[in-house]
């Protein structure tokens, strides 16, 4: 599953548009975050880890690596 379709996922879980989660982005990080940015990002796949991790806290997850069962 791609990084975009998660993170839609869990937005509409969460009943959040990603214009909400672009104003909430903004306030966390004091960057500019728009509904066009946003989206442009996740159409591209080009979130980074940092935002990953912030967009995550905003939702209310945590974002862990889990060592894989060798």
């Amino acid at each position: 599953m791609k990084i975009r379709e998660k993170i839609k996922s869990l937005l509409a879980l969460n009943g959040i548009t990603i214009t909400r989660l672009a104003v909430l982005m903004s306030e966390k990080t004091g960057e500019k975050y728009t509904f066009q940015k946003l989206s442009h990002k996740l159409r591209l796949d080009r979130i980074t880890l940092k935002e990953a991790y912030i967009i995550a806290d905003i939702l209310g997850y945590n974002l862990e690596f889990i060592p894989k069962n060798k």
